[in-house]
Protein backbone atom coordinates (compact mmCIF):
# COMPACT_ATOMS: atom_id res chain seq x y z
CA UNK A 1 0.00 0.00 0.00
CA UNK A 2 1.15 3.62 -0.79
CA UNK A 3 -0.27 6.98 -0.03
CA UNK A 4 -0.58 8.79 -3.88
CA UNK A 5 -0.60 12.94 -3.30
CA UNK A 6 -1.21 14.31 -6.91
CA UNK A 7 -1.85 18.06 -7.27
CA UNK A 8 -2.28 19.40 -3.86
CA UNK A 9 -2.66 22.84 -3.19
CA UNK A 10 -3.78 25.07 -0.27
CA UNK A 11 -4.29 28.96 -0.31
CA UNK A 12 -4.70 30.75 2.64
CA UNK A 13 -7.19 33.73 3.11
CA UNK A 14 -4.54 35.83 3.55
CA UNK A 15 -3.35 35.28 0.10
CA UNK A 16 -0.41 32.85 1.39
CA UNK A 17 0.37 29.66 -0.90
CA UNK A 18 0.79 27.39 1.73
CA UNK A 19 0.82 24.04 -1.52
CA UNK A 20 1.09 24.55 -4.61
CA UNK A 21 0.45 21.42 -6.16
CA UNK A 22 2.11 18.99 -4.30
CA UNK A 23 2.63 15.66 -5.86
CA UNK A 24 4.35 12.74 -4.06
CA UNK A 25 4.44 8.91 -3.86
CA UNK A 26 4.86 7.53 -0.38
CA UNK A 27 5.53 4.06 0.26
CA UNK A 28 5.63 2.17 3.54
CA UNK A 29 8.21 2.85 5.55
CA UNK A 30 9.57 5.90 6.71
CA UNK A 31 9.51 8.68 4.80
CA UNK A 32 10.82 12.71 5.53
CA UNK A 33 9.54 15.89 4.48
CA UNK A 34 12.10 18.16 5.18
CA UNK A 35 11.54 22.28 4.99
CA UNK A 36 12.31 25.23 6.35
CA UNK A 37 9.43 26.22 9.05
CA UNK A 38 6.51 28.02 7.04
CA UNK A 39 7.74 25.68 4.17
CA UNK A 40 4.28 23.89 3.98
CA UNK A 41 5.06 20.99 5.46
CA UNK A 42 2.21 21.22 8.51
CA UNK A 43 -0.12 22.24 5.95
CA UNK A 44 0.55 19.20 4.10
CA UNK A 45 0.16 17.08 7.34
CA UNK A 46 -2.79 18.80 8.78
CA UNK A 47 -4.84 18.09 5.40
CA UNK A 48 -3.74 15.01 5.14
CA UNK A 49 -4.74 14.03 9.02
CA UNK A 50 -8.40 15.54 8.00
CA UNK A 51 -7.80 18.68 10.17
CA UNK A 52 -8.27 21.03 6.87
CA UNK A 53 -9.14 21.14 3.66
CA UNK A 54 -7.45 21.61 0.23
CA UNK A 55 -8.47 23.84 -2.54
CA UNK A 56 -8.08 21.05 -5.17
CA UNK A 57 -5.94 18.08 -6.08
CA UNK A 58 -5.82 14.32 -4.88
CA UNK A 59 -4.60 11.90 -1.85
CA UNK A 60 -5.73 8.16 -1.95
CA UNK A 61 -3.79 5.34 0.52
CA UNK A 62 -5.20 2.22 -1.35
CA UNK A 63 -9.11 2.94 -1.42
CA UNK A 64 -9.20 5.81 1.01
CA UNK A 65 -10.10 9.10 -0.82
CA UNK A 66 -8.33 10.80 2.28
CA UNK A 67 -9.45 14.17 1.64
CA UNK A 68 -13.25 13.14 1.28
CA UNK A 69 -13.85 10.15 3.22
CA UNK A 70 -12.81 11.29 6.42
CA UNK A 71 -14.65 9.06 8.87
CA UNK A 72 -12.51 6.21 6.87
CA UNK A 73 -9.32 8.03 7.17
CA UNK A 74 -9.45 8.74 10.91
CA UNK A 75 -10.11 4.84 11.76
CA UNK A 76 -6.68 4.22 10.11
CA UNK A 77 -4.73 6.99 11.18
CA UNK A 78 -2.00 7.96 13.82
CA UNK A 79 -1.14 11.59 14.20
CA UNK A 80 1.48 13.34 16.39
CA UNK A 81 1.09 17.13 16.04
CA UNK A 82 4.26 19.14 17.06
CA UNK A 83 2.44 20.55 19.81
CA UNK A 84 -0.21 18.59 21.35
CA UNK A 85 -1.97 19.50 24.81
CA UNK A 86 -2.51 17.45 27.49
CA UNK A 87 -5.42 17.54 30.69
CA UNK A 88 -3.77 18.73 34.19
CA UNK A 89 -3.33 15.91 36.45
CA UNK A 90 -4.26 12.88 34.60
CA UNK A 91 -2.17 10.17 34.37
CA UNK A 92 -0.79 8.17 31.05
CA UNK A 93 -2.04 5.27 32.03
CA UNK A 94 -5.90 7.50 32.81
CA UNK A 95 -5.48 9.43 29.11
CA UNK A 96 -4.55 6.09 26.93
CA UNK A 97 -7.59 4.03 28.42
CA UNK A 98 -9.63 7.24 27.59
CA UNK A 99 -8.53 7.41 24.09
CA UNK A 100 -8.50 3.77 23.04
CA UNK A 101 -12.48 4.00 24.02
CA UNK A 102 -12.78 6.97 21.74
CA UNK A 103 -10.99 4.75 19.17
CA UNK A 104 -13.69 2.19 19.50
CA UNK A 105 -11.92 -0.18 21.92
CA UNK A 106 -15.12 -0.64 24.08
CA UNK A 107 -14.33 -4.11 26.24
CA UNK A 108 -12.33 -3.23 29.62
CA UNK A 109 -10.38 -6.35 29.28
CA UNK A 110 -9.13 -5.56 25.57
CA UNK A 111 -8.58 -1.91 26.77
CA UNK A 112 -6.50 -2.50 29.64
CA UNK A 113 -4.15 -5.06 27.48
CA UNK A 114 -3.83 -2.55 24.38
CA UNK A 115 -3.08 0.28 26.56
CA UNK A 116 -0.27 -1.52 28.71
CA UNK A 117 1.08 -3.09 25.74
CA UNK A 118 1.16 0.72 24.13
CA UNK A 119 3.11 1.67 27.69
CA UNK A 120 5.58 -1.17 27.39
CA UNK A 121 6.22 -0.26 23.79
CA UNK A 122 7.45 3.32 24.57
CA UNK A 123 8.80 2.43 27.44
CA UNK A 124 6.73 4.56 30.01
CA UNK A 125 5.28 1.53 32.11
CA UNK A 126 6.66 2.77 35.44
CA UNK A 127 5.82 6.33 34.98
CA UNK A 128 2.15 5.03 34.20
CA UNK A 129 0.61 6.41 36.82
CA UNK A 130 1.68 9.78 36.92
CA UNK A 131 0.31 12.97 35.73
CA UNK A 132 1.45 13.96 31.89
CA UNK A 133 2.16 17.09 33.15
CA UNK A 134 5.19 15.96 35.37
CA UNK A 135 6.38 14.24 32.29
CA UNK A 136 10.09 15.93 30.43
CA UNK A 137 9.79 16.28 26.70
CA UNK A 138 10.96 12.92 25.93
CA UNK A 139 7.97 11.35 27.82
CA UNK A 140 5.79 13.43 26.59
CA UNK A 141 7.23 12.67 22.91
CA UNK A 142 7.06 8.92 23.95
CA UNK A 143 3.03 9.42 25.15
CA UNK A 144 1.96 11.05 21.97
CA UNK A 145 3.65 8.00 19.91
CA UNK A 146 1.69 5.33 22.23
CA UNK A 147 -1.79 7.54 21.79
CA UNK A 148 -0.75 7.58 17.98
CA UNK A 149 -0.48 4.33 17.48
CA UNK A 150 -3.71 3.15 19.56
CA UNK A 151 -5.85 1.24 16.41
CA UNK A 152 -3.04 -0.16 14.56
CA UNK A 153 -2.93 2.63 12.32
CA UNK A 154 -1.85 2.23 8.36
CA UNK A 155 -0.06 5.91 7.92
CA UNK A 156 1.66 7.44 11.24
CA UNK A 157 2.18 11.19 11.02
CA UNK A 158 4.42 13.33 13.20
CA UNK A 159 5.40 16.58 12.56
CA UNK A 160 8.34 18.24 13.84
CA UNK A 161 8.82 15.14 16.62
CA UNK A 162 12.40 15.65 18.00
CA UNK A 163 12.10 19.57 19.06
CA UNK A 164 13.46 19.98 22.17
CA UNK A 165 14.56 16.55 22.76
CA UNK A 166 18.38 15.66 24.39
CA UNK A 167 20.24 13.61 22.38
CA UNK A 168 19.37 10.88 24.23
CA UNK A 169 15.79 11.05 24.40
CA UNK A 170 16.39 11.94 20.68
CA UNK A 171 18.03 8.56 19.81
CA UNK A 172 15.62 6.64 22.02
CA UNK A 173 12.36 8.34 19.65
CA UNK A 174 14.45 7.73 16.34
CA UNK A 175 14.89 3.85 17.34
CA UNK A 176 10.54 3.59 18.02
CA UNK A 177 9.38 5.40 14.76
CA UNK A 178 12.68 3.25 12.99
CA UNK A 179 10.66 0.02 14.37
CA UNK A 180 7.29 1.25 13.69
CA UNK A 181 8.05 2.07 10.23
CA UNK A 182 8.58 -1.74 9.33
CA UNK A 183 5.01 -2.31 9.46
CA UNK A 184 3.00 1.17 8.40
CA UNK A 185 3.64 4.53 6.53
CA UNK A 186 5.50 6.64 8.33
CA UNK A 187 5.61 10.66 7.62
CA UNK A 188 7.94 12.54 9.03
CA UNK A 189 7.46 16.20 9.15
CA UNK A 190 10.98 18.33 10.14
CA UNK A 191 13.40 20.72 9.70
CA UNK A 192 16.24 18.63 11.13
CA UNK A 193 18.41 17.53 7.92
CA UNK A 194 19.72 14.63 10.56
CA UNK A 195 16.35 13.41 11.28
CA UNK A 196 15.71 12.65 7.84
CA UNK A 197 19.31 11.21 6.72
CA UNK A 198 19.35 8.56 9.62
CA UNK A 199 15.95 7.61 9.44
CA UNK A 200 14.03 7.79 6.02
CA UNK A 201 14.81 6.12 2.94
CA UNK A 202 13.00 8.13 0.79
CA UNK A 203 12.44 12.01 0.95
CA UNK A 204 10.88 14.79 -0.28
CA UNK A 205 11.98 18.75 -0.04
CA UNK A 206 9.39 21.10 -0.11
CA UNK A 207 9.85 24.93 0.29
CA UNK A 208 7.17 28.05 -0.13
CA UNK A 209 4.66 25.45 -0.53
CA UNK A 210 6.49 23.71 -3.71
CA UNK A 211 8.05 20.55 -3.97
CA UNK A 212 11.84 20.69 -5.12
CA UNK A 213 13.01 17.13 -4.60
CA UNK A 214 11.36 13.68 -4.31
CA UNK A 215 13.64 10.77 -3.76
CA UNK A 216 15.85 8.82 -1.75
CA UNK A 217 18.71 10.67 0.11
CA UNK A 218 22.00 9.21 -0.61
CA UNK A 219 21.03 10.01 -4.74
CA UNK A 220 20.33 13.55 -3.81
CA UNK A 221 23.55 13.44 -2.11
CA UNK A 222 25.52 11.65 -4.45
CA UNK A 223 24.39 14.24 -7.65
CA UNK A 224 26.32 16.92 -5.73
CA UNK A 225 29.41 14.60 -5.63
CA UNK A 226 32.71 16.80 -6.78
CA UNK A 227 30.78 19.80 -6.92
CA UNK A 228 31.13 20.85 -3.14
CA UNK A 229 33.81 23.25 -2.27
CA UNK A 230 34.61 24.61 1.35
CA UNK A 231 37.07 28.02 2.75
CA UNK A 232 37.62 29.40 5.78
CA UNK A 233 37.30 33.27 5.66
CA UNK A 234 36.82 36.06 7.77
CA UNK A 235 33.37 37.61 8.19
CA UNK A 236 34.13 40.65 6.90
CA UNK A 237 34.97 38.96 3.39
CA UNK A 238 31.34 36.44 3.38
CA UNK A 239 29.52 39.48 1.37
CA UNK A 240 32.07 39.84 -1.26
CA UNK A 241 32.46 35.99 -1.67
CA UNK A 242 28.97 36.02 -1.82
CA UNK A 243 28.94 37.71 -4.87
CA UNK A 244 31.68 35.67 -6.32
CA UNK A 245 30.58 32.72 -5.90
CA UNK A 246 27.15 30.24 -5.42
CA UNK A 247 27.34 30.01 -1.42
CA UNK A 248 25.36 26.82 -0.34
CA UNK A 249 25.88 27.66 3.40
CA UNK A 250 27.97 29.78 6.01
CA UNK A 251 28.71 28.73 9.45
CA UNK A 252 30.61 29.37 12.42
CA UNK A 253 33.19 27.51 13.06
CA UNK A 254 35.76 28.69 16.15
CA UNK A 255 34.24 31.91 15.14
CA UNK A 256 35.24 31.90 11.54
CA UNK A 257 32.89 31.73 9.13
CA UNK A 258 33.17 28.27 7.13
CA UNK A 259 31.71 28.14 3.87
CA UNK A 260 30.29 25.61 1.23
CA UNK A 261 29.93 26.50 -2.46
CA UNK A 262 28.50 24.67 -5.38
CA UNK A 263 31.40 24.65 -8.77
CA UNK A 264 31.06 22.34 -11.54
CA UNK A 265 34.78 23.00 -11.53
CA UNK A 266 37.12 23.43 -9.33
CA UNK A 267 37.35 27.23 -8.09
CA UNK A 268 40.58 27.86 -7.03
CA UNK A 269 41.56 30.59 -4.74
CA UNK A 270 41.65 28.41 -1.78
CA UNK A 271 38.84 26.49 -2.14
CA UNK A 272 39.22 22.59 -1.02
CA UNK A 273 37.16 19.85 -2.06
CA UNK A 274 34.29 18.88 0.72
CA UNK A 275 32.49 15.72 1.12
CA UNK A 276 28.44 16.87 -0.03
CA UNK A 277 26.04 15.97 2.62
CA UNK A 278 22.10 15.87 2.62
CA UNK A 279 22.65 19.67 4.38
CA UNK A 280 24.35 20.95 1.12
CA UNK A 281 21.10 19.05 -0.90
CA UNK A 282 18.77 21.05 1.19
CA UNK A 283 20.24 24.32 0.87
CA UNK A 284 21.13 24.27 -2.51
CA UNK A 285 17.75 23.00 -3.46
CA UNK A 286 15.77 26.47 -1.23
CA UNK A 287 18.58 28.82 -2.86
CA UNK A 288 17.24 27.46 -6.66
CA UNK A 289 21.39 26.40 -6.58
CA UNK A 290 20.71 23.07 -9.09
Amino acid sequence: MELRIENLSKTYANGVKALEDVTLTIPKGMYGLLGQNGAGKSTLMRTLATLQDADCGTARLGEIDLLRDKDAVRRILGYLPQDFGVYPRVSALEMLDHLAMLKGVVHRGERKALVEAMLEKVNLTEHRKKALTSFSGGMRQRFGIAQALLGNPKLLIVDEPTAGLDPGERNRFYNLLAEVGENVIVILSTHIVEDVLELCSKMAIIHKGRVLYEGAPDTAVESLAGKIYSRRITKAELGEFEKQYRVISSKLVAGQPLIHIHSEEPPGAGFMPAQPGLEDVFFAKIGGLV
